[in-house]
């Protein structure tokens, strides 16, 4: 076999390949048989046919087709190996001379990751400062609050609805999927739902109904309401009063090994310590990537571009449908001007995701950072404990796919690690 590589761009490669008849003869041979295999002629048993015969049916033309896909699925993949080759995806070949006692000739284009010049991160990494974390009166205060809120108590009121009232509602509108029927329970004004829609509800009493008219936002995220009037018939099932429990030693003790409220408090801080310090090292890491990504040079491979594309898309699509309950041709007609507009965001988002992959990976490999087996076994078997007792969800779960997201994962924070270290 005689080969030769030739770069044609900065990801994309060309390997030329000659195949003497006398090697690529074998794989004509495993071609003819494979083809003759299970296949009755006349007169012979399956796959018994003499090979003369057998040529015959298949012709020539067949088996030499199915040879060049053997001896490449053969020698292609070990020669990527034997000279170090960081190919993507499919690769295109083009036949240059095949006929039956004559060498066989192929050129193979195949896209590869690109060579990438990296500045001096570690004088970038430097000159990116952590910040202060500082905890404030007022983040203790927030968050007590939060926690004497989510310990409330509720008491039905027989009066009517007014402001701050917890109240519990089921309603429908005719102009709304059909009449379904929808059911509630929010404290009153605070903007849950749609302008006008909670002050209808202020005055009324539990059991009583009203029917009323609400015009929607001309920006409203569901085009089909956007601007229009629509008539909706309520029903209120509770008015209910809200009991705060009072921030004491008392209170501490119920929620954990608390030996009173000082404790409680000392815990709270320290818990927004560390959350503000690791919202803080995030953001910092964040600075540190861009302006190394900044400061690179590399090409985008366009089956990476493509790939990542989709995956955005494909993921947004989801997100849509779960969080917003909208399908994808509304969600993108709400927040694109046209096909042209969709496309430029999810390139540059797709962009943007893989210089941030091949920059961090190609940081680790002249780091040297490496994950072991034993640090991806760790992360999986404390995934997999949050499912001990359901063996249905465990069961469905890919482990080869679970073990490859968390070597990535590892990989990512030793490489942000050792950035921190400069």
């Amino acid at each position: 076999m005689e080969k030769e590589i030739k770069k044609i761009s900065e990801t994309k490669i060309e390997i030329k390949f000659v195949f003497a008849w006398g090697e690529f003869k074998d794989y004509y041979e495993q071609a003819l048989s494979k083809l003759n295999q299970g296949i009755t002629l006349d007169g012979f048993r399956p796959g018994k046919a003499p090979k003369e015969v057998a040529e015959q049916k298949f012709g020539e033309a067949r088996i030499l087709e199915d040879a060049v896909d053997l001896i490449l699925k053969d020698k292609y993949p070990a020669f990527v190996i034997e000279n170090n080759l960081e190919v993507i995806g499919q690769p295109k070949v083009e036949i240059l001379k095949l006929a039956r006692g004559n060498d066989f000739e192929c050129k193979v284009i195949a896209e590869v990751l690109p060579e990438i010049k990296l500045p001096d991160y570690a004088k970038i990494a430097q000159g990116v400062k952590k910040t202060e974390v500082v905890v404030e009166e007022k983040d203790l205060t927030e968050a007590l609050e939060w926690i004497k809120k989510s310990r409330a108590s509720f008491e039905d009121l027989d009066r009517p609805a007014q402001k701050e009232d917890m109240v519990e509602v089921n309603y429908h509108s005719p102009q709304i999927e059909n009449g379904k029927n929808f059911e509630d329970k929010f404290f009153l004004s605070q903007g849950k739902l749609v302008p006008g829609f909670e002050e209808k509800i202020e005055g009324m009493k539990a059991g009583e109904e009203k029917e009323f008219e609400i015009t929607f936002p001309s920006d409203y995220f569901k085009p089909e309401l956007a601007g229009q009037t629509v008539t909706f018939n309520l029903k209120v099932e509770k008015v209910q009063k809200a009991n705060y429990p009072e921030l004491n030693d008392e209170l501490a003790k119920t929620l954990g090994d608390f030996e009173n409220l000082d404790a409680l408090k000392k815990n709270v801080m320290e818990g927004i310590q560390q959350e503000k310090g690791q919202e803080s090292n995030q953001k910092r890491r964040e600075e540190i990537l861009d302006k190394i990504i900044q400061q690179s040079e590399l090409a985008i491979p366009e089956t990476l571009l493509t790939q990542e594309k989709a995956r955005i898309i494909h993921q947004l699509e989801h997100d849509v449908q779960e969080q917003l309950g909208l399908s994808w041709e509304e969600y993108a007609n709400q927040n694109f001007k046209d096909e042209k507009e969709l496309n430029e965001k999810m390139h540059k988002q797709a962009v943007d995701r893989i210089k941030s992959y091949l920059i961090v990976r190609a940081i680790g490999e002249k780091e040297q950072v490496e994950v072991s087996d034993i640090e991806i076994e760790q992360a999986c078997q404390e995934f997999l404990s949050r499912y001990a007792k359901k063996p249905a969800v465990e069961k469905e779960i890919d482990l080869e796919r679970l073990k490859g997201y968390y070597k990535g994962v590892i990989f990512n924070d030793k490489v942000f690690q050792k950035l921190d270290s400069f």
